[in-house]
């Protein structure tokens, strides 16, 4: 059995930056890191180094047929990676964001990076969190998941996460202990429930425009 990965002080807003430059450079080298969010404690990987989310997806043991969605810094961020924001995701990300909600929109063809099986769209968050939306500015988009085995509960400290094989270093910022994201589909006209969390779906529908 592997040794648990390294844990690193990470509370404060702003952040250490120690701990954000070795989080930075272990993703840069294609590692899995440990991430506090809002929601739960997350394992995150810079989709862009070869083989990264494949490391995430054995880590998690997660299907590939469950895709990664991508955490993000602000709406650049967003145009950067799908084709398009409809008026009704502007308006749940304007309601919403930095908060627990997942858009899933459409890619922007030539973003072929590996988050899974689906090429055709792209799950979007802006975490409300200063740890993981500082390390979203300095890397740009991050893919995601919760940590923990697939199919058994998210992990809610640092040193839970520290013990999941195939993680290499892990921020630690406290309890997090909330719920994870509600995820809407906006590829079509009208937005539609994927996965109850954070939100509930009456507020997601009191805020899509008519």
């Amino acid at each position: 059995m592997s040794a648990p990965a390294a844990v690193l002080d990470a509370r404060g807003d702003p952040p250490p930056g120690s701990a954000l430059a070795a989080a930075v450079a272990a993703l840069g080298a294609g590692q899995v890191i440990g991430v506090p969010t809002d929601t739960v404690y997350g394992l995150a990987v810079d989709a862009t180094r070869s083989g990264a989310t494949e490391r995430v997806f054995a880590a998690k043991l997660r299907p590939r047929a469950v895709g990664l969605p991508l955490l993000v810094a602000d709406m650049d961020e967003v145009e950067a990676v799908a084709a398009q924001v409809p008026d009704v995701a502007r308006a749940l990300m304007r309601q919403f964001w930095p908060g627990g909600l997942t858009v899933v929109l459409t890619r922007r063809a030539g973003f072929d990076i590996d988050l899974g099986d689906n090429r055709a769209t792209v799950g979007v968050r802006c975490p409300d969190h200063p740890v993981i939306r500082s390390l979203c500015r300095m890397v740009g988009p991050l893919a995601t998941t919760s940590a923990n085995r697939h199919g058994e509960p998210p992990a809610t400290e640092a040193p839970a996460v520290a013990g999941l094989p195939g993680v290499d270093l892990v921020l630690d910022s406290g309890r997090c202990a909330g719920q994870p994201s509600t995820v809407v589909d906006c590829t079509g006209p009208r937005p539609r429930l994927l996965r109850a969390g954070a939100l509930s779906w009456e507020a997601i529908q009191a805020a899509s425009p008519a």
